[in-house]
């Protein structure tokens, strides 16, 4: 459904650039999953659902003390590393994972499962706009997201590029600038209100988008309630339907 937002004409639209982890890609289940397989592998158990959202709960937080400036530039691998170590030491099993084991752990983010609606809604957006993939992952990360996946993405517009992580303005601003368009005429679409709010800030236009089960069946999701968006949809075929596609 359409925001209350009066200015907003899709015809001024040009590129629509999509969150990959919860919006694009079931990050919860395909963690969840590799995570305890690849446990087993080593030899112990672990809650592959509760080590997810652990881990995810570090995301934000990481990200943060990259775009203070309490250290240098760092890519999301780096992050994810560094909060594995962390988790596996609190769970009391970091002797079973050496260096391969722990690479193999970081890389689950690269092979995450789409969300069903994604590639039957992103391939009826494309017949009009122009797809880009915005994201805190790195640009190797997301490469092997869209490759596993074959998502119709057009291009890939990794934080890496602009070396801050949203929600700053500079990986918002990296993408309108890269694809030569005005801020207002891309559309940020995603499940989190902190990342449509910081698109907002930085001129985008915003779309949220409804996924229910993004943190898992315990899990407490975004709502079209949390954050003021041009658009309000269920699904990428919602989002279709309101522009129209």
């Amino acid at each position: 459904m359409m925001g209350s937002m009066s200015d907003f004409d899709p015809a001024g639209l040009r590129v629509i650039a999509f969150d990959i982890f919860g919006t694009t890609f079931d990050w919860y289940t395909g963690v969840a999953d590799q995570v305890a397989r690849i446990a087993v592998e080593q030899g112990v158990t672990i809650d592959g659902g509760r080590f997810a959202d652990e881990w995810r709960s570090r995301y934000v937080p990481s990200l943060q003390t990259v775009n203070r400036g309490e250290r240098d530039w760092a890519y999301l691998d780096t992050l994810h590393r560094e909060s594995l170590d962390d988790l596996l030491e609190i769970h009391g099993v970091a002797g079973a994972f050496d260096e391969a084991a722990r690479r193999r752990l970081v890389h689950v983010w690269h092979r995450l499962p789409a969300w069903p609606d994604a590639a039957t809604g992103l391939a009826r957006l494309r017949r009009r706009y122009v797809l880009a993939a915005l994201s805190n992952g790195g640009f190797a990360l997301l490469t092997h997201l869209v490759n596993h996946s074959g998502l119709p993405f057009d291009c890939i517009v990794s934080a890496e590029l602009a070396r801050a992580y949203k929600p700053l303005p500079a990986p918002y601003l990296t993408a309108a600038g890269l694809l030569d368009v005005e801020a207002g005429q891309v559309l940020m679409t995603a499940a989190h209100a902190w990342d449509l709010d910081g698109a907002r800030a930085a001129g985008l236009r915003t779309a949220f988008v409804e996924r229910p089960l993004e943190k898992g069946p315990h899990g407490t999701p975004d709502r079209a309630a949390d954050t003021t968006s041009d658009l309000s949809v269920t699904g990428f075929d919602g989002l279709a339907d309101a522009l129209g596609c």
